[in-house]
């Protein structure tokens, strides 16, 4: 049987250095980097890190709000998700981690597209 998506991203510590850099990309992504400039970066960083490990398979920590609710009333575009996804994937590929894994996530993140852009 195959390992979880969890388990093939490196366990907690591998998708929490994974969402440490994705933040960090964020922050410095010109068409994204405004949106996180009163963002208590920690705090972002774990909260990240609680969904991904959570919706990768892992064990459910992530208490936070659900991605509609996260995100209603911040106008977010396509572009700026897309710019957002990209240093997603980027973070993958900073940290090894493989095609078929960056497809997974690649496919969660356009599932959770309807509930971010624009609500």
């Amino acid at each position: 049987m195959d390992n979880t998506l969890f388990e093939r991203l490196g366990g907690e510590q591998g998708i929490r250095k994974i969402s440490s850099d994705v933040v960090d990309l964020h922050t410095k992504n010109s068409s994204i980097s405004a949106r996180f400039a009163s963002s208590d970066l920690t705090q972002l960083k774990e909260t990240v890190a609680k969904f991904f490990i959570s919706g990768s398979g892992g064990p459910q920590i992530y208490e936070g709000k659900d991605m509609r609710t996260a995100h209603q009333h911040m106008n977010i575009s396509d572009h700026e998700y897309m710019a957002a996804v990209d240093d997603v994937m980027s973070a993958l590929t900073m940290n090894d981690i493989g095609d078929r894994e960056k497809g997974e996530v690649l496919f969660i993140f356009y599932s959770l597209r309807p509930d971010v852009v624009r609500v």
